[in-house]
Parts: structure tokens; sequence; C-alpha cells
């Protein structure tokens, strides 16, 4: 008897393994600045320019900046023009030879200039769709972003350089409308302790617990460790000759003036690079005390910046005698990262980075006297250079690169990014 043979059952096809997706890239955030100055010529255009650079190096954030720049293309950088009835500055700007004051403005021209600015975030904002706004300056251009949060429900913040400050202190007019705009804000970033005190004590100390000091930096690639200056030498017939510089805008709260009129006295030739309001009262001084040892260079903007890091390592010492409380001058840790020692006062936030006796050294503001006495003392100590340059450079590579100052505005902006629901927290 025949065994029914038992068909065999045909197993289901096995199923080819599924590929896995890989992740979903996450969109990276949109950081829109505004800027109410051309990127080249001051130190909040530094900072605004630089940070931005910095921060589009990473894979989650994507910056652009609105502002009135000259140039259609920057590298590195996305731009939206700022319309501008007409230049206007806190203290001038080398790019504007003439231009309004803030502090002087009448009724109607300050409408116009916010009408101008609020037309022109506008545009960046409908076109760019960003998650935060970031202000440069607390002043106008704070108020207009107040406009913006209200309309389109986007946070901002604001960093507090020291200018904008002046605006608020010079005219109260301003107080009202930029402490509203403070309040709105999520957080303020003063770039040192004096601004931060001038700023509470300007429009008010209860904008106190949302503050973080965030000075800013330089971009520690531009300066290497040594760097050959003999075509210096060639163009301005520097061999064997010590070097005193100078570098910003020529205005009067700068001390630009204490230094030529401790000329005659100094041991070394004076190079001055920048320009400004103040220039023609300090050519005025040359020529009145007969100084053979100063030289104005003009203002080195983006096309004359490498002849400028070359100044700053072939100076013998850098002189920023500020007479007013400035935040941290970034041309004071330019020098400092040429391993250049810097003769500075101890006014704003320039002692957040500069020791006595360590990376440098302090005079009284207003004191060509002591200035002269400074510069002629380090001039002749060598080793006392060598060792305050080497110092100075390794103060700026552990406190003050764009690096770390934009890891500290990333972990800010986190905060308060705008969501799908609305604004970001609260």
């Amino acid at each position: 008897m025949k065994r029914a043979s038992k068909k065999k059952k045909r197993g289901k096809p096995s199923k080819s393994p599924k590929k896995r997706k890989a992740p979903r890239k996450k969109e990276a955030k949109k950081v829109l600045m505004l800027l109410a100055f051309p990127l080249w010529g001051s130190g909040s255009g530094t900072y605004a320019r630089e940070l931005a650079r910095e921060l589009n190096k990473s894979d989650n954030v994507k910056t652009a900046i609105v502002c009135p720049e000259n140039r259609k293309k920057v590298q590195g950088l996305k731009l939206y023009p700022l319309h501008l009835p007409f230049p206007v500055a806190f203290t001038g700007h080398p790019a504007w030879p003439v231009c309004k004051l803030y502090k002087d403005l009448t009724p109607r021209e300050l409408v116009d200039v916010y009408r101008n600015f609020t037309q022109s975030v506008m545009h960046a904002v409908d076109d760019f769709k960003p998650d935060i706004i970031h202000v440069h300056h607390i002043s106008v251009m704070m108020w207009v972003a107040n406009l913006v949060k209200a309309l389109y429900g986007i946070n901002y913040i604001a960093t507090a350089h020291g200018t904008g400050v002046l605006a608020g202190t010079e005219n109260k007019s301003y107080v009202p409308l930029t402490a509203d705009a403070l309040h709105h804000s999520k957080k303020v970033i003063p770039v040192s302790k004096d601004t931060k005190d001038w700023m509470l004590r300007t429009f008010g100390e209860e904008f106190s617990t949302k503050t973080r000091i965030i000075p800013g930096g330089i971009t520690i690639e531009d300066y290497p460790i040594k760097k050959e200056t003999k075509t210096l030498d060639r163009k301005y017939k520097l061999k064997g000759k010590k070097v005193v510089l100078f570098s910003g805008k020529l205005t009067e709260k700068k001390g630009v003036y204490y230094l030529v009129n401790a000329a005659k006295q100094i041991k070394g030739q004076i190079y001055l690079a920048g320009d400004g309001p103040e220039r023609a009262r300090l050519e005025d001084l040359k020529h009145k005390l007969e100084l053979k040892n100063v030289h104005f260079l003009g203002y080195m903007g983006e096309n004359r910046k490498k002849e400028l890091v070359d100044f700053y390592y072939r100076a013998d010492v850098f002189v920023a005698p500020s007479v007013w409380d400035e935040p941290l001058g970034l041309v004071i840790l330019e020098a400092m990262a040429a391993k250049t020692p810097v003769i500075v006062t101890k006014k704003g936030g320039i002692p957040l980075a500069v020791k006595e006796g360590v990376n440098g050294t302090f005079v009284r503001p207003r004191n060509s006297k002591q200035v002269a006495e400074a510069v002629n003392r380090l001039l002749s100590k060598k080793r006392m250079r060598r060792k305050m340059g080497k110092r100075a450079r390794e103060t700026v590579e552990q406190k003050f690169t764009w690096k770390i100052t934009a890891r500290k505005y990333k972990r800010i902006y986190k905060q308060f990014y705008k969501t799908e629901n609305g604004n970001g927290k609260k």
C-alpha cells in the first residue's frame, strides 16, 4: 500500500530585510542679525561679522545679516541690504566721513530712520524666515525687533555694545522705547561688565536678570604663532626702528590725542591705523608740536587687513589710551594675538583681558606723561616685551576666540527658537 505522499508545505518566501532609513538631518536653525552699520570700520561690525562667520561653520545654525554694507557679496555671509535715509552713527564711522549722530536727530529724522529700518528688516524676515533675531546695539534697531516679534512671533536677543547705550545716555528720548524693547527681549548680552552696569543705570536695574556678559573675540587662525614682516619694513622703512601702534576709530573717546601729545617724549615711531572725526585735530597737533615720529595710516578696511595684521606683529608695543568706559576693544585682542604687549587704560571691559605686568600695563586716562613713560619703559626692555607678548597670546587663545563666543551664543539661541506652535521658551 502506497503511503500518501505528503505535500511539502511551501514556506512563505522570506522577506528581504528592510533597509533602514538614514536619520533625517535636522534643518539648520536660522539666525537673522540686525546691524545699523557696515561690517567693517567698527567694533560692533567686526563682532557681528566674525560671529556670523563662526556660527555658519556649524551644521545646525545658519545666519544672515541685515546691514548697510556696500559690498554685495562677502565670503561666508548672507546679507540683506539696510536702506538708510542718510548715514547716521553713534560717534561717527570711517565708512561715512560725513554723517549725522543719533543724539542729534530731529523727531522727523528719527521717524525716517525707523521707517527705513522696518521696511528693510521686514523684507529680510519674509525671505529668510528666521527662527530667532539677534540685534546688535540696544537702540533704534531693537525697536524694530520688538515690532517684528509682535507681528511674527519671532523671539529676539540683543547684544549691548557700548555706543548703543551711549545714545540713551546722550538723548533721553530714546529711553522709553528702548526700555520697552529690553522688556520684550529674551536675553541681553552686554560685551563687558561695565557695559552691563552702564546699561542698567540708563534703562533700569530690572533687566539685570536677563543679562549675560559675552565679550568678543578674534579669529585666531588669522594670527599665526610667527609672521614675517620684512615687506612692511621695506615699505615703511622700519628696519632697526621701534614701532608704537594704535588701531581704531579716531574719535575723542579713544584718547589718541594723549598718545600724540606724548610723542615728543616717546623714543619710537608712532603709527595710527584708522580714521574718524578726530583726525583733523590730531594732524593739527602734530604740526603744532612739529612731530616727525607720528604717521597716519588711514582707514585700514578689508582690502588692507593683511597690512594691518603685519603692523600688529611688527609693533613693539600697542597703545589704546581710551578715555571712556569702552567695551573690551577687539583691536586690543588683535594686538595681543600677535604677541604684542599692550598699554591701555583701566576703562570699561579692558581689564577682562589685560593684567598689569602680565600681558600689558595700565596708564591713567588723559595722562600723556604716563603714556610716554610706559611706552619708553617697554621699548627699552626687549625681554619684558617678549614675555608679556607670549602671555598676551595665551590669554587670547584661552578666553577670546570667536569659536568660544559662538559656542556661548548657540546655547542661548537654542532656548528661544521659534517653534511651529509659536514662540520658543517664554
